[in-house]
């Protein structure tokens, strides 16, 4: 089992190999595409990817790991000037692999390997539209229901609206007779209440009025009160007022005639 075992030996030692990957590094990086067996050209897109990713960075430690790796200078100044500036905006994949068939006489597969030409476009992101809640149109009549209520009422558990309704008509009924019951009693205690204030008014009005007035009396008490003394009194303050008044009017002209008839009762 081959775990954490990463690569191919492809049938050389470690220092035939590492060698191998640096001239075809090279190669890459100088003219871009090399033909080579499908095997080794997988190989060689890890360590050139690499490099590529050292020079976007652009920092002397890692043009000091590029120099380490690549000798050649001239390819290392392409690395870190156009290559770097082409690849700065791709976040990755800077190579194609592409088949090429079999090869004469041991019939091994071969294929191209190539930096990729094209400039990058970035996708847009496309932006997760939310779900449009649906428009319920409610009516004023029917009242919504949900569908534990709607699933209920079709098994027949749950009560329907016109139940609903008459049971509600007929709770409101009985309330409104329960509140009339109340309300009776205390519509005839209160007219007593009522017709004792009255009654208690006109108890104290009479006993005032009967405190200011003077008791009834009767023709025959007015009778014997009148001796002749008031009689003299009242023709002398009729006298009086005609002597005040010198035009004469019909009241005093009724008076003079009322006089001599006292005169003669006296």
């Amino acid at each position: 089992m081959r775990h954490k075992k990463v690569g191919r030996k492809l049938g050389v030692t470690s220092k035939h190999r590492k060698s191998m990957f640096r001239n075809m590094a090279t190669d890459l990086l100088r003219y871009d595409r090399i033909k080579t067996s499908d095997v080794r050209a997988k190989e060689i897109r890890r360590v050139v990817e690499k490099l590529i990713t050292l020079a976007k960075k652009g920092t002397l430690e890692s043009r000091r790991k590029a120099e380490g790796f690549i000798r050649d200078k001239e390819v290392v100044k392409k690395l870190f000037t156009e290559l770097a500036e082409k690849f700065k905006d791709r976040p990755g994949g800077y190579t194609r692999i592409v088949k090429l068939g079999f090869r004469k006489g041991d019939n091994t597969p071969i294929s191209l390997i190539e930096l990729l030409e094209e400039d990058y476009k970035p996708k847009k992101k496309k932006k997760k539209s939310k779900p449009k809640a649906k428009k319920v149109e409610k009516t004023t009549d029917e009242p919504t229901k949900s569908s534990k209520k709607e699933s209920a009422e079709d098994l027949g558990l749950a009560e329907t609206a016109a139940t609903a309704k008459a049971a509600e008509e007929v709770a409101e009924k009985v309330k409104d007779n329960i509140e009339a019951e109340a309300k009776e009693p205390s519509q005839p205690e209160s007219r007593d209440s009522e017709n004792n204030e009255e009654s208690g008014k006109e108890e104290i009005v009479t006993s005032e009025d009967k405190k200011e007035l003077p008791e009834a009396k009767t023709k025959e008490d007015v009778k014997e009160e009148k001796p002749e003394d008031s009689k003299k009194k009242d023709a002398e303050d009729e006298l009086k007022s005609v002597d005040s008044e010198p035009d004469e009017s019909p009241e005093s002209e009724k008076s003079k005639d009322k006089k001599p008839s006292s005169d003669e009762e006296g």
